[in-house]
């Protein structure tokens, strides 16, 4: 499944209507962001994550979907169920975030 660019206007509307969501918080001076980039792709199409929405958020440009959350360092990653928080972490290692999406199974 791709990844989908959110914003504050659909960010509500996206949690909404997708039973399982992994958000992945980034900016774009962030390097480490940029350099996690194809591996949140790769976690996107992985098998085992079908049937959950990725999006990638501006936290420069979303402040509204970025305080949800406290976002506190970047790249930030969150998962929500029936649009609700179910956690949250601040990593740029793979393992952390697959981690993380695994409570949504």
């Amino acid at each position: 499944m791709p990844v989908t660019k959110a914003t504050d206007a659909d960010f509500q509307q996206l949690l909404q209507d997708n039973e399982k969501v992994v958000v992945k918080y980034y900016a774009d001076w962030c390097g480490n962001c940029r350099l996690f980039s194809p591996k949140f792709k790769r976690l996107a199409q992985a098998e085992q994550n079908q049937g959950m929405k990725f999006l990638d958020v501006n936290a420069e440009t979303s402040p509204e979907a970025r305080k949800l959350v406290s976002v506190t360092n970047l790249p930030f990653f969150a998962v929500f169920r029936n649009g609700e928080l179910v956690d949250t972490v601040a990593a740029s290692k793979e393992e952390a975030v697959a981690s993380l999406i695994s409570r949504l199974n």
